[in-house]
């Protein structure tokens, strides 16, 4: 089992309406990724989809991933791109479910926000630091 210092939270800047196909599309024809940009990506419905086990490194924060677990939900930007928390009910209910399990597996891990690594983005467009505070 590989080391994790991170819990890593997104979102996928799309529309809520944008499918698991054309996001991992967009990862290997646009950005020619060849590994996942996350372990988990949860659906508008909160369905939980595994897109690699734990112990892959994916895509999801550069020079963080070797030592980084992604999770992400679908949203992030309200119709005309502009960033902004737009998880449903049902997404926020997968995402504790996510981010407690890990915590629970990697109990050193530090949970936060692609944000929170100095990116330049809004994502995951809440503050993970604050709302997951309190799992240990």
């Amino acid at each position: 089992m590989r080391k994790i210092d991170f819990i890593c939270v997104h979102c996928s800047a799309t529309p809520q309406t944008t499918t698991i196909d054309s996001i991992q599309n967009y990862w290997r024809n646009t950005l020619k990724w060849k590994s996942s940009g996350y372990q988990i990506i949860i659906t508008p419905d909160g369905k939980i989809n595994r897109l690699a086990p734990d112990e892959a490194i994916c895509n999801g924060v550069a020079g963080f991933n070797s030592v980084s677990l992604h999770v992400s939900y679908i949203g992030g930007v309200d119709a005309k791109g502009k960033a902004i928390d737009n998880r449903t009910p049902q997404q926020k209910v997968a995402l504790l479910q996510v981010v407690t399990e890990w915590k629970r597996l990697y109990p050193n891990a530090i949970i936060q926000g692609h944000r929170d690594f100095g990116a330049k983005k809004s994502c995951p467009c809440f503050n993970a630091k604050a709302e997951y505070k309190d799992i240990k």
